[in-house]
């Protein structure tokens, strides 16, 4: 359960990417349900233990290479749930992580406005 005072810092975002996690008693892999600039949730069946470190990596679309959390902490578990706050990120991994969230919150604010087309082509026209 998470700490009554916990509150998140940014918004995150619902999605959904495989994801391998490990901690000193535990490997596992899940999906991840959202994810922020800060941290993410997982649905696994894998057991965690709340305040553990762990290291995850998560599968983006379309790319290549997994982006790499290298220390992160589960802050909460409800039952096949836990959250993972982000501890330590390299330099190349928080530069793709930014721009992973950059193209949802352009997605999100293109749904919530009813836009289908992208800014760059409803700007042609004026």
């Amino acid at each position: 359960m998470a700490p009554l005072h916990y509150s998140r810092t940014y918004r995150r975002f619902p999605l959904s990417y495989p994801v391998i996690f490990g901690g000193a008693p535990f490997v596992g892999e899940g999906i991840l349900t959202n994810l922020s600039l800060l941290g993410c949730s997982v649905m696994s069946d894998r057991e965690v233990l709340c305040g553990s470190d762990v290291r995850v990596s998560v599968l983006l679309p379309n790319q290549t290479q997994a982006l790499s959390i290298e220390l992160g902490t589960i802050k909460w578990v409800q039952g096949h749930q836990f959250g993972v706050e982000f501890l330590r990120l390299p330099l190349e991994a928080r530069q793709r992580l930014n721009s992973t969230l950059r193209i949802e919150l352009i997605e999100l604010f293109k749904t919530r406005s009813g836009r289908s087309k992208s800014p760059e082509l409803l700007n042609r026209g004026s």
